[in-house]
């Protein structure tokens, strides 16, 4: 199988710990080359973020247990891209 190079996720997690740790502790994982989150939705006692995460062979188990250490939990996968390079989707801007 191809490598996972860049996978997306909508994320729901609590306020605490907030968005920076998150994001730093996730990309301190080996496979993570980087990691960006942004804020789509805040609730009383959650946020939604959609994170994105690339590296040369993702390890989707991996990153959910981190996800889930941190007291979040994975909505669902939004995007996934395989192989050496990522393809842009004319549909996603």
């Amino acid at each position: 199988m191809a490598p996972i190079t860049r996978l997306v996720l909508d994320v729901l997690k609590p306020h605490d710990p907030s968005v920076v740790p998150f994001v730093s502790q996730l990309g301190d994982l080996e496979e993570i080359d980087a990691v960006t989150a942004t804020v789509i939705e805040v609730d009383e006692n959650v946020k939604t973020l959609r994170v994105t995460i690339e590296g040369g062979n993702l390890e989707v188990d991996a990153i959910r247990a981190e996800i889930g250490d941190l007291s979040a939990s994975v909505h669902s996968i939004d995007q996934v891209a395989c192989g050496s390079r990522t393809v842009d989707d004319p549909w996603l801007g």
